[in-house]
């Protein structure tokens, strides 16, 4: 799915701009991925914040409802019971896959320097948080967009003797760039989540090794992806289920 390069720059600037210079440290209330992509998924600020059913949407437009949930999906069960039943609703889980870290002196607020962190995220990472909703996933009005962002993390560091770091904590997450926005509107499209030239049947082990990811995260995408019906397991290879890919 390619997203809107033009949209995001205008929700980031918004932001950044209206809203970042008036805060100083410690007064940052709603963190900047989250304010930023609420945003860019719907700039009209009258269908943000709206009560919907004794609870508050992060955007409800025309009846559609967006929430974006950075971590801790769990969160989110309460209202998707609620919302599901009567709502279409998409849930936005960003997920940081290339980082910069910005050094800021945690006194004075000033930039101390900047640099490249080595972590890398992929679309995998959101398989352990679905896992916490899992009961709603096969629900028709459920649907998800995996946001993979370039980030700048703030942190606020203080110094000791000889410029060592005796302390470090991040203010804030600032999305410079989408990479990619990864689009689940259907059951079908979990499909897009089995690395090419797998051959089947598989193990947990062998998807691991074909997504390049660790395999107890390879246990959570498998998981999910047998209960959406995207895979069946055909049997055992010793204490490993096996797994092949359904039609759906």
């Amino acid at each position: 799915m390619q997203p809107d390069t033009e949209a995001f720059e205008r929700a980031k600037k918004k932001i950044m701009e209206s809203v970042r210079p008036k805060l100083g440290i410690g007064t940052l209330s709603e963190k900047s991925v989250h304010a930023i992509l609420k945003n860019y998924y719907e700039p009209d600020e009258s269908r943000q914040e709206v009560p919907v059913d004794n609870f508050v949407a992060d955007i409800c437009s025309d009846g559609k409802i967006i929430e974006i949930q950075t971590r801790q999906m769990e969160k989110l069960r309460e209202k998707l019971g609620v919302f599901l039943p009567r709502h279409e609703v998409t849930v936005v889980h960003p997920i940081t896959a290339d980082k910069t870290l910005v050094l800021l002196d945690g006194e004075t607020g000033r930039f101390v320097k900047m640099r490249k962190s080595p972590k890398k995220g992929n679309k995998y990472l959101v398989f352990p948080e679905l896992y916490k909703i899992k009961m709603y996933l096969k629900d028709p009005n459920f649907r998800l967009r995996i946001l993979l962002l370039a980030v700048q993390e703030y942190r606020l560091v203080n110094y000791g003797p000889w410029d060592k770091t005796l302390q470090s904590e991040t203010y804030d997450r600032v999305p410079s760039a989408i990479v990619e926005e990864i689009a689940v509107d259907s059951l079908k499209d979990y499909r897009q989540f089995i690395p090419e030239g797998l051959d089947t049947p598989f193990t947990s082990k062998q998807f691991a090794k074909a997504a390049r990811i660790p395999t107890d995260i390879a246990q959570s995408v498998l998981n999910i992806l047998y209960f959406t019906g995207t895979l069946t397991r055909v049997g055992k290879e010793v204490n490993q289920y096996l797994y092949e890919i359904l039609d759906i």
